[in-house]
């Protein structure tokens, strides 16, 4: 029987998401398989070992003890699946622990998941990748400077009334300003004018100091899961129907007036080049293990934009990569089998 780590929380704005999708992966682990250790960090660093009863529904954080020796504890177990959304998490750091203390791991590695956390180099590698994507800008802030970062990676000191006056001659209303190391859609802001263009780079920089500022696309949005099993497979493809204008946080995992549709209404054509192109990307930033791929097609043209790729996507009830690969033919206890399997 392997000796399973699953790790969750963790210090970023996604810990609360992450101990749900830990819930939704513990509550489907084969106890026959699997021998169980619950590891919990708080949102200052701190580690904890679950002492509760191996089958676990929702966990309760009074069986929470804290780890003195993490590396000793970890170095214990067989296998672990972090399952630890956003920074510290999805960014390499935890990979980069496990590497060093040789302890195989579920997920995509240092560099895929360094790369996949930040939106501004994603876009880099997916230009490369030739993957049509949104039209963009890229900023950043340091200290009181902001800084403007041209196609050329040359950058430029100006106010932010210069590097909104930048953006609108590139790229038209409306816009989306987002972090760029965020996910769950925290810190994501659609702006129709340079005043609130404004603001929401200032929201932005709240949570990361690389802002990237995209042109906004009129079209559904969809989404395909990828497993790393014998060879890169692609999932069938879901649509995403926001309760709000755009798909944020609350829209996500909070109301539940949004819906995802399995499979999506999408001609064969675009089924098809949208699971090609989610393989590229994920083999394009060196991915392993998993990803979910996000997309959008324009209503007018069909055209297909690449949005992003998430190497560590939400394992909740409602999250769409358990439920795509559901819907394709293995059930989640199987998928986790085979995730914990190739790790």
């Amino acid at each position: 029987m392997k000796k399973l780590g699953v790790i969750f929380g963790g210090m970023s704005t996604e810990s609360e998401v992450s101990i749900k999708s830990a819930e939704g992966i513990l509550r489907n682990l084969d106890r026959n398989k699997y021998q169980v250790y619950a590891i919990y960090i708080d949102k200052k660093g701190n580690w904890y070992k679950y002492t509760g009863k191996q089958e676990i529904e929702e966990i309760n954080f009074k069986y929470m003890q804290k780890i003195n020796n993490i590396i000793e504890y970890l170095k214990q177990l067989d296998v672990i699946f972090p399952v630890l959304h956003g920074l510290y998490g999805e960014d390499g750091t935890i990979q980069g622990l496990l590497e060093l203390i040789k302890i195989p791991y579920v997920g995509c590695k240092v560099l895929g998941s360094s790369i996949g956390i930040n939106k501004a180099y994603t876009k880099i590698i997916f230009e490369k990748a030739g993957l049509k994507q949104a039209k963009y800008k890229y900023i950043k802030k340091e200290k009181e400077d902001y800084i403007y970062v041209d196609e050329y990676l040359e950058e430029e000191k100006a106010t932010i009334e210069e590097i909104c006056e930048k953006v609108c001659q590139e790229l038209r209303f409306p816009m989306f300003v987002k972090p760029s190391n965020s996910g769950s859609s925290v810190g994501i802001n659609k702006v129709e004018d340079i005043q609130k263009l404004k603001e929401a780079i200032v929201e932005a920089e709240q949570y990361d100091t690389k802002i990237l500022i995209e042109q906004g696309i009129d079209g559904k949005e969809v989404e395909c899961a990828i497993l790393q099993d014998e060879e890169v497979i692609a999932s069938c493809i879901g649509e995403i129907k926001s309760a709000e204008e755009f798909y944020t946080y609350n829209a996500k995992y909070i109301m539940q007036e949004s819906k995802t549709l399995i499979p999506a209404k999408i001609t064969k054509n675009q089924e098809e080049e949208i699971r090609s192109q989610a393989i590229r990307a994920f083999k394009a930033i060196d991915g392993s293990g998993l990803s979910r791929v996000d997309f959008f097609i324009e209503n007018v043209t069909g055209e297909i934009y690449i949005n992003e790729i998430n190497t560590l996507p939400g394992f909740t009830t409602i999250s769409m990569y358990p439920q795509l690969f559901e819907n394709s033919g293995i059930e989640y206890s199987k998928l986790l089998d085979i995730l914990i399997e190739n790790a």
